[in-house]
């Protein structure tokens, strides 16, 4: 087929070297089968935000870091320029989470190269060596779908100690290849720890998971993993090896008031302190030969 032309930068420089089909096109890119020397990859375009059918909500991109402060500032007034870099830190996330998460031991697609807003990656293939289904495209016996559930909880664990929701989980963005479920489609990808929506997406992503499969195993629709999961997290007692029930009982006891505001006075004056200390040291810097316990 004809090369599309935001993937003719990748041919120019001997990244691809021909495009073989389209394999699909979703709510936020195209993405075409390609021939990479000896080797059959994905290579996923970018729509234009315009184009888009899911849009860069800030519940998703709360927490995101910037490259500086000229960036941030140009993001929050919108500008062109501003529109471009968050276009950019957009498709960026995706390819960070790829990363981190293949590091991880998580079920994703290898990431190879990100070129001119093009995702170069590996292609999912089942054991024939074509193109991996979807999980929704897949037919399940109540076996089958508590051993996929359970892999994918898993891999959300995983991803959760890695620092990472995925945040649009779902039986269309996971791919069945021999060895069982992959998990795809991570630009909205959310920061666990900085972005303060992060526990109810996470609650979504298992929630979803097992309404899927509940259909062929219909226990799951009584588990409550989600929360069970973010539990854990928030007390620092996840761990990959961690074993899950699907229970969850919420702690109901009443929060000591005194004790918390205790905590919370102590840190104020501890930060008073460090403030005070920093202007001391500043003041001493201004005037050589002076102590800082001086002032």
């Amino acid at each position: 087929m004809k090369t599309p032309s935001r993937i003719e930068p990748l041919v120019t420089d001997g990244l691809v070297d021909s495009v073989l089909r389209q394999l699909m096109s979703g709510k936020e890119a195209m993405v075409f089968v390609v021939q990479c020397g000896d080797d059959v990859r994905c290579a996923k375009v970018y729509k234009e935000a315009n184009k888009r059918a899911f849009r860069q909500a800030v519940a998703y991109t709360e927490g995101r870091k910037t490259k500086n402060s000229r960036q941030a500032r140009a993001m929050e007034k919108g500008s062109r320029y501003g529109r471009q870099e968050q276009e950019a830190a957009w498709q960026h996330a995706e390819v960070d989470a790829l990363y981190r998460l293949a590091a991880a031991g998580v079920r994703v697609p290898t990431p190879y190269n990100f070129h001119e807003g093009v995702l170069l990656m590996e292609l999912v293939a089942d054991e024939h060596g074509e193109p991996a289904p979807r999980l929704n495209d897949v037919v399940l016996s109540p076996k089958v779908a508590r051993q996929y559930h359970a892999e994918l909880v898993h891999q959300v664990v995983l991803m959760l100690c890695a620092g990472i929701v995925h945040g649009d989980l779902s039986e269309y963005n996971i791919l069945v290849d021999a060895k069982g479920p992959v998990i795809i489609d991570l630009p909205q990808a959310i920061d666990a720890a900085a972005n303060n929506n992060a526990s109810q997406m996470l609650y979504r992503d298992v929630e979803n998971l097992a309404t899927y499969f509940g259909q062929f195993a219909p226990e799951l629709l009584e588990t409550e993993y989600g929360k069970e999961i973010w539990a854990l997290y928030e007390a620092g007692h996840l761990t990959p090896e961690r074993e899950l029930t699907g229970k969850f009982v919420a702690d109901e006891s009443v929060a000591d008031l005194d004790e918390i505001m205790q905590v919370i006075d102590a840190a104020r004056d501890e930060d008073a302190f460090r403030q005070a200390r920093r202007a001391a040291a500043q003041a001493a810097n201004a005037w050589p030969g002076t102590n800082p316990d001086d002032f």
